[in-house]
């Protein structure tokens, strides 16, 4: 992971709020049909829904931080659901924090 790599993919309010509503799946998100908020994540298209943008808009946000490691994708069915990876999250925090 490379701290320029970090800032770009951090650079976009989106990606910033998708970070921060993934914090906490529960409060941010309604019960899902499959896959546990916590456990498994948050399933793509709410998260399309809650930026209010295209499925496929969403899913390049989302492949962004997931090719970074700052997320995690699980597939369950025919969806993808998404959480953070709080080990690689800290990871980018101290790379960037060395950086400046």
């Amino acid at each position: 992971m490379r701290a320029e790599d970090v800032a770009a993919a951090l650079s976009s309010p989106r990606r910033l709020r998708i970070l921060a509503w993934l914090k906490d799946p529960v409060g941010n998100f309604p019960p899902q049909m499959a896959g546990d908020l916590v456990e498994d994540g948050v399933c793509g298209l709410f998260l399309a829904r809650k930026l209010r943008i295209t499925q496929a808009s969403a899913s390049e946000h989302l492949r962004i931080l997931v090719d970074l490691g700052l997320l995690r994708a699980k597939r369950i069915k025919q969806w993808t659901f998404y959480r953070r990876d709080e080990r690689r999250i800290a990871a980018a925090k101290r790379l960037l924090q060395g950086s400046l």
